[in-house]
């Protein structure tokens, strides 16, 4: 069974659930800020991010992230559902009759020594309306894949391929499927959306959250799905969830009715409830106790969980610089609504999922590092940089011959009729805006600001 899905152009991340409820929680409010610091390799390598959570994190050209649901099959089977999730800026688009359509192939491989190996390919066409969609960063198509195997360790290959520019991207990793007998429970599975199953004879109807993040502070919820089988009466199952300091910051229980073949329970988890940071949630008790792994960040698209990093990160971003001041002066309490206003303001188009001023500004630190790793420090925080990371990539760059030991560069952007000099000295890699030039930069930032305020 192979599900294939391209989302909307909508806010779709909370979606409504048809499962029974759970018992109540209490949890341990922390302040956001307690997790590690990250680094700039890390913030842009989110594959490395996603593969220490223990998620198939593709390694190659096409960017995709995968996880594992493992429930309770036939007989002494185990039902294995692979779940994908794919960015459309991951795929060579191109114009088709007024859209714009992409083609990609999974090809998923089981494999056990001894036995041949267990194989499944699908092919799925992508189209969206504007190139602008062609663009997004978040998730926005989902593959999943349904086996049932039979208990044991597998070797587990997920290739991806784009099928007009001939790419891929591969991950493996072993799979132990576990056998469920009666009193045990399921793995703890991430879903966006799922329908409880009645009968282990039943598929899965879900769609499964293969990233398992969930930004601080919003409207975002994460859903954790879990199965007991043949409980003989009523059980209570405690769900315990720890941070990165192995303190335990939510606790809850999952209340089972027993005598059935198979309950379904969902535990939802409001996103400023848990600490920015990758937590561990255990369902059940002692070493029995199922396990996986969760992120919570201040956005999904970009792996950023520590409160300082993330205003060091933002100090040349354009807009809003009255409510970027609140956030430096925030108290812990009030961080996460703040985040959530400045996020709403700065938002240019809030019928998406993602924040494009914000994604656009990450990738200019990205690219600003790399191309001014030349001075002396971080490529981004270098002159050359702020100007890089506020305006984006000028019209037209110009560098002057070496004359008595100075070394002048240009920078022209016609948007904003500004003519920017930097200087410096040869022998010296770093250069600096003129002063006359840092007047002119910061006119061109503020009609920046200004075109944002018009716009709403």
């Amino acid at each position: 069974m192979a599900l294939r899905f391209v989302l909307p152009v909508t806010r779709w991340l909370v979606l409504g659930l048809v499962a029974a409820g759970c018992g109540g929680g209490r949890s341990t409010p922390r302040a956001p800020g307690t997790a590690t610091d990250q680094t700039l390799t890390e913030l842009f390598n989110l594959s490395a991010v996603y593969q220490r959570l223990g998620r198939l994190a593709g390694i190659g050209p096409i960017s995709f992230v995968g996880n594992v649901a493992l429930l309770a099959g036939r007989g002494d089977s185990t039902l294995m559902q692979v779940g994908l999730s794919l960015e459309n800026r991951s795929l060579s688009f191109q114009r088709d009759a007024g859209a714009f359509t992409a083609r990609y192939r999974v090809d998923i491989a089981l494999g056990r020594p001894g036995l041949p190996p267990i194989q499944a390919s699908a092919s799925s066409l992508v189209r969206v309306a504007s190139f602008q969609e062609t663009q997004r960063r978040d998730e926005t198509i989902f593959f999943q894949q349904g086996f049932l195997l039979a208990p044991g360790s597998y070797s587990l290959t997920v290739i991806v391929r784009d099928l007009a520019a001939g790419a891929a991207s591969r991950v493996e990793r072993t799979v132990d499927v576990p056998l469920y007998g009666p009193g045990t429970i399921s793995i703890p599975t991430m879903v966006y959306q799922v329908r409880s199953r009645v009968s282990v004879a039943d598929s899965l109807v879900a769609i499964l959250n293969p990233r398992g993040t969930v930004s601080h502070g919003g409207g975002d919820t994460l859903f954790l799905y879990v199965e007991g089988y043949r409980f003989s009466g009523p059980t209570r199952v405690p769900v315990t969830v720890r941070d990165e300091q192995d303190s335990v910051v939510y606790q809850t229980e999952m209340e089972f009715a027993g005598g059935r073949g198979v309950e379904g329970r969902v535990v939802r988890f409001a996103s400023d409830a848990p600490p920015l940071g990758e937590l561990t949630i255990a369902v059940g008790d002692g070493p029995s106790a199922r396990k996986t792994r969760a992120l919570v960040s201040f956005a999904r698209g970009w792996v950023v969980t520590n409160y300082e990093n993330l205003l060091s990160l933002l100090r040349f971003f354009p807009y809003e610089p009255g409510l970027l001041g609140q956030l430096r002066g925030a108290k812990p309490a009030d961080r996460g609504r703040l985040w959530r206003q400045f996020w709403e303001l700065t938002d240019p188009m809030p019928e998406t999922p993602e924040n494009e001023a914000l994604d656009r500004y990450f990738t200019r630190i990205a690219i600003a590092n790399d191309q001014f790793r030349d001075e002396a420090g971080e490529g981004w925080r270098t002159d050359r940089g702020e100007v890089f990371v506020t305006l984006g990539e000028p019209d037209q760059v110009y560098e002057t011959p070496p004359a008595n030991d100075r070394r002048l560069i240009r920078w022209i952007y016609n948007e904003y009729r500004a003519v920017l000099d930097f200087e410096g000295t040869l022998g010296f890699s770093r250069v600096r805006l003129t002063p006359n030039s840092r007047s002119e930069f910061a006119r061109a930032r503020s009609l920046i600001s200004r075109e944002v305020r018009r716009a709403r």
